[in-house]
């Protein structure tokens, strides 16, 4: 009987680390002989992720919105379409961070019925620092989101602890065990784990409904999750001042709280790919490959999507012409 097809679901909340840890299972993967494919999900209408990874690697986008709102129908689709097309021997689909994995574990058991392809575990990158601080509010529909994608995890990555103080861990730690008992929890620092070791911490995804999280796969609640984030995506005309787009960045509202794109500056020969999250932005030079507009994503919590195209409008020094346009998702 053919081997079943193993697919990995990579979940973690924006800016936790999961395109980097993807980055190292496809090197992983590849010095094993195998062929990984990946499908990927942005809120925004680009995948600027995708960017990051490979080129040699196969790769499905499902742009412009969360796959969990869209139909489990879709992803299935696409699952059916890049093993048809490109035989991996393995396949990530890395949700964006806005997605609730129930809905997306529904959709890969589902396309199982006729595909040949074996759920193999959930990955959960959680941000240490991020997580602390949520859990001191307790607050809003973003903590129970982060709740909803710890509690499904088969293995849980603790990312980013060198940003918090060492006996904090253990109090961070109590937290994840006490949203799940059943994930082995691995410490990290840039996700730099031995993706052998990690891959084997994989158990099955725990799919226990509780009925006080009130974000189970069924009802008229299946999106209450993360129905308050937005997406604004901004394509730039001309370029832009590297230092008036850095100050411009550095002063996001709060309500932002992820944002990327590729800019060109005008007071530089290069093309810079930038990413900021929770207050910290990173600039890195790129030479995409074939035409690649530049665009800016901005996701977040009600914030003001005009005022966020007028700043950028100011930048390139053009007057704004119509209304914002914002993507809720739905």
């Amino acid at each position: 009987m053919k081997q079943s097809l193993p697919v990995y679901i990579l979940s973690g909340f924006l800016g936790s680390g999961k395109t980097t840890l993807l980055q190292r299972l496809l090197d992983y993967w590849n010095e094993q002989g195998l062929r990984p494919a990946v499908i990927m999900n942005e809120l925004g209408e680009v995948n600027l992720d995708g960017l990051l990874v490979e080129q040699s690697v196969p790769m499905a986008e499902m742009l412009g919105g969360c796959i969990c709102c869209t139909s489990r129908g879709d992803l299935s689709t696409e699952l059916m379409t890049l093993v048809k097309k490109e035989s991996p021997d393995v396949i990530v689909i890395e949700a964006t961070g806005a997605a609730n994995p129930l809905e997306i574990v529904d959709a890969v058991t589902e396309a199982s019925l006729y595909l040949q392809v074996e759920l193999k575990g959930l990955i959960t990158v959680v941000d240490a620092a991020h997580l602390l601080g949520l859990y001191r509010s307790q607050q809003g529909a973003t903590y129970r989101l982060m709740q909803e994608q710890i509690r499904c995890a088969s293995v849980l990555i603790l990312n980013k602890t060198d940003r918090i103080q060492a006996e904090e861990i253990a109090g961070i730690t109590e937290v994840l065990r006490k949203w799940n008992a059943y994930a082995e929890i691995l410490p990290a620092v840039r996700c730099e784990l031995e993706p052998g070791t990690l891959l084997g911490s994989v158990g099955s995804v725990h799919l226990e409904e509780r009925a006080d999280s009130g974000y189970g796969s069924t009802g008229g609640e299946v999106h209450a999750s993360h129905d308050h984030v937005m997406a604004y995506t901004h394509y730039f005309e001309q370029p832009v001042n590297s230092e008036e787009f850095e100050a411009f960045v550095k002063e996001l509202p709060r309500d932002v709280y992820r944002a990327k794109g590729i800019v060109t500056f005008n007071d530089t020969s290069s093309r810079f790919l930038f990413q900021y999250a929770y207050r910290e932005a990173d600039f890195m030079k790129i030479t995409p490959q074939g035409e690649v507009p530049d665009v800016a994503v901005f996701i977040g919590e009600h914030f003001s999507a005009g005022n966020l195209r007028t700043g950028l409008l100011r930048l390139e020094g053009r007057a704004p012409a119509r209304p914002a346009g914002v993507r809720r998702t739905l």
